[in-house]
């Protein structure tokens, strides 16, 4: 398949990385032309410099053949032209625009995207993927990363394994026969720094962050099992009262469970955007950094700190301090990945990265037919796909032991019909059946050929 993506930052680069990586024809258009020379070092691309909107310059990318193409430049309007040249000059089939402003995504302008007006198949808000991710922190305050599939039947959990877990140390066979009725699968750890698919003999040990699978209404025992508290969130302050911060708290407002929270934000004018926007969420306009302002917003008696401005070092700082003043639980928004490592030692409890979130959405939209769902973990390390398995599959009418997975390859849930399945090697994968993988980026390929499932959408 032959994409131009439009932008060369830190999302377009990694979408540009894993469509390179499974042999696509992938071009790269960027106004910096130092951008565009580090992606095309570093990758199988072709670059072009120049403004992605310009009819010559995507008409130098290729445009007249290309399959589809990704905006993601820095500028919502500079996204939405480029779109509708793509559509109207060079009849580009498949169109994704990442936008910002949340005027463009509001859904009484919905209709504005039709194919007739401002030709744009997909829509991608970064902000409304990463309040999400900060809900779904919520829900599983002890784990540093969760993640729905399924239909919300099953999740995947990230959790860190601390010394006195109760598994520590115990092969992850064991565990089948120690919790038979317990639905959670070990599809992966992080150890000195490394992720990688775990085999049956394998242990854990303290200091490892695991991923497992599990179903919905499984999460608090499976924690448990893992030596995290189940707590729920009453009392919530949120740093930053911008595109996410409001998002969250308007998400919070509406939820029955009614956990009450309080918004923080430098910005005056931000501020009182957020006060006219919020109804029963009290909104302090003041400096983070200031304690007494904490202590004002509740600080010390919170269940949890959402970090959430556009200042990765103002978040860790915020949430260092709010777990000194006494706050359970602290989640920080973090844009460098080259700042998570400090994220324990600093004993912060989950961030959420605004990149991996948008990668993760638009790989969801750019696989083809019965793969329904991608998520990438860590730094592009690794990535969980939901697929419905086709009558054409290797995999099909085979028991999971029978099938030549790779290593880094593992089978996290299977959904027959309506009832969710915990994989064994006996258990037979049929047509139909929905299956949750865990895959090592570098065998990504190859879980695609399993499924016959290939990345072009013609």
């Amino acid at each position: 398949m032959k994409v131009i993506i439009c932008g060369a930052g830190q999302v377009g680069w990694q979408i540009a990385r894993h469509l390179s990586s499974e042999k696509n024809d992938v071009t790269v258009v960027d106004n910096n032309a130092e951008l565009v020379a580090r992606a095309t070092d570093t990758l199988d691309v072709q670059g072009v410099s120049g403004h992605a909107s310009y009819p010559d310059v995507l008409d130098r990318a290729g445009a007249r053949d290309a399959d589809m193409i990704i905006a993601a430049t820095h500028s919502d309007e500079v996204n939405m032209v480029t779109c509708q040249i793509a559509h109207s000059v060079f009849a580009i089939p498949r169109k994704i625009a990442r936008l910002r402003a949340q005027s463009y995504l509001d859904a009484i302008y919905a209709d504005m995207y039709r194919r007739d007006h401002l030709p744009i198949d997909v829509v991608i808000s970064p902000e409304r993927e990463v309040a999400q991710a900060v809900l779904k922190r919520l829900q599983a305050p002890s784990a540093f990363d969760i993640e729905s599939f399924m239909d919300a039947r099953v999740q995947l959990l990230g959790i860190q394994i601390a010394d006195d877990c109760p598994v520590v140390n115990t092969p992850l066979r064991q565990l089948t026969d120690l919790f038979s009725t317990l639905s959670a699968v070990v599809v992966g750890i992080r150890r000195d720094g490394s992720l990688f698919a775990p085999e049956a003999g394998d242990q854990l040990f303290g200091g490892d962050q695991i991923y497992v699978f599990t179903r919905t209404g499984d999460v608090d025992r499976t924690l448990e099992v893992f030596g995290k508290s189940v707590k729920r969130q009453e009392r919530v302050v949120i740093l930053g009262g911008g595109n996410v911060g409001l998002a969250v708290a308007r998400e919070l407002e509406n939820r029955t469970d009614r956990i009450r929270a309080k918004v923080v934000e430098l910005n005056r004018t931000v501020a009182e955007r957020a006060a006219d926007a919020l109804e029963r969420t009290v909104v302090l306009h003041g400096d983070a950094m200031n304690m007494e302002l904490m202590k004002e917003a509740g600080v010390p008696r919170a269940d949890a700190i959402l970090s959430v401005t556009d200042d990765d070092k103002v978040n860790l700082l915020a949430a260092v301090r709010a777990k000194t003043a006494g706050t359970a639980m602290s989640i920080c928004l973090i844009n460098d990945p080259s700042l998570v490592n400090l994220l324990a030692p600093l004993k912060i409890d989950a961030y959420i990265n605004p990149r991996t979130q948008t990668v993760s959405s638009i790989l969801r939209h750019i696989r083809r037919g019965k793969v329904r769902e991608v998520y990438s973990l860590g730094d592009a390390e690794a990535e969980v796909i939901e697929a419905q398995v086709l009558s054409t599959s290797p995999i099909a009418g085979k028991a999971v032991r029978d099938i030549d997975f790779p290593e880094g390859v593992l089978v996290g849930a299977i959904l027959k019909g309506d009832k969710v399945v915990k994989p064994t090697a006996q258990t037979r994968i049929d047509e139909g059946d929905v299956v949750a993988l865990f895959s090592m980026a570098a065998d990504v390929p190859e879980v695609e050929r399993l499924l016959q499932v290939s990345i072009d959408f013609f």
